[in-house]
């Protein structure tokens, strides 16, 4: 990680770039590709990050981001207010962007419920690093904000990954998999972590 490096927070004129950050970290992630409709793949996941990222992240949210966009963190909170609204606000465009994939992404949505714990949690709904820039500590950085917020508050970290090698990078956080479940329709397998109140 270069020492020049800094994470701050999201600003609304950073959503742009930060949701081509998100678009390429998620290309071929193997949610997406099960959830999402092959054709113009990538324009839709970058569509998909950007609605979630502002209308989410940025509105009811924390977004932190890299000074250069290449990485970004969108976390969800025991305090953030107006989540269920802003849901059911861009629920249309959602399905829409998952075409042909939508039924798939329902059921997909339905499996992985019984994972979710039901105390309060920070949730980490979207977190991407730019394939260029990856492996220059970047996603460990971006993250830190989020899980020291929720120390903080005496709350736990959730997450929920479809990348074994994902599995593996947030254990050196200190995350712990809670359960999984293997996506319907030929899915991919989903893992819940749980990072515990400390």
């Amino acid at each position: 990680m270069t020492s020049s490096l800094q994470i701050r927070r999201a600003t609304s004129g950073d959503s742009g770039e930060a949701a081509q950050t998100l678009g390429l970290a998620f290309a071929d992630y193997p949610f997406t590709r099960h959830t999402v409709d092959s054709r113009d793949h990538r324009d839709r996941v970058r569509s998909l990050q950007r609605l979630f990222l502002t209308e989410i992240g940025l509105r009811c949210g924390n977004v932190w981001v890299s000074d250069d966009l290449a990485a970004v963190a969108v976390w969800t909170t025991p305090s953030s207010v107006g989540l269920d609204a802003a849901f059911g606000a861009i629920a249309d465009q959602v399905v829409d962007l998952y075409g042909d994939r939508a039924e798939i992404a329902a059921r997909a949505d339905a499996a992985t419920a019984c994972l979710r714990p039901t105390d309060p949690v920070w949730f980490l709904a979207t977190v991407g690093v730019a394939p260029a820039s990856q492996g220059r500590g970047l996603g460990r950085a971006v993250l830190e904000p989020g899980l020291q917020a929720a120390k903080d508050e005496g709350c736990a970290a959730y997450l929920e990954t479809s990348s074994p090698s994902n599995v593996a990078f947030y254990q050196r956080l200190g995350f712990a998999v809670t359960g999984s479940v293997s996506l319907p329709d030929d899915g991919p397998t989903v893992w819940a972590m749980l990072r515990a109140a400390r």
